[in-house]
């Protein structure tokens, strides 16, 4: 594979979706953010996974988000 051409995977940051809804109030300390990869043939929609925030003390969705 070449450097510099466009691959079928591509990186991808999920973020907290119920932080980012309490920062605009300052209740939360910060945005819980993961970063990982997806097929972009396979998933051209938006991703959207359950993981763990430690701001929100429990499993949330975190959403896609642009870079």
């Amino acid at each position: 594979m070449v450097k510099g051409s466009k691959g079928v995977r591509v990186r991808v940051i999920l973020e907290c979706t119920s932080c980012v809804r309490k920062s605009v109030n300052k209740e939360s300390a910060g945005v819980s953010r993961y970063i990982t990869q997806k097929n972009r043939h396979n998933t051209p929609s938006r991703l959207e996974l359950t993981k763990f925030c430690p701001y929100c003390f429990k499993h949330t969705v975190h959403g896609e988000v642009k870079k």
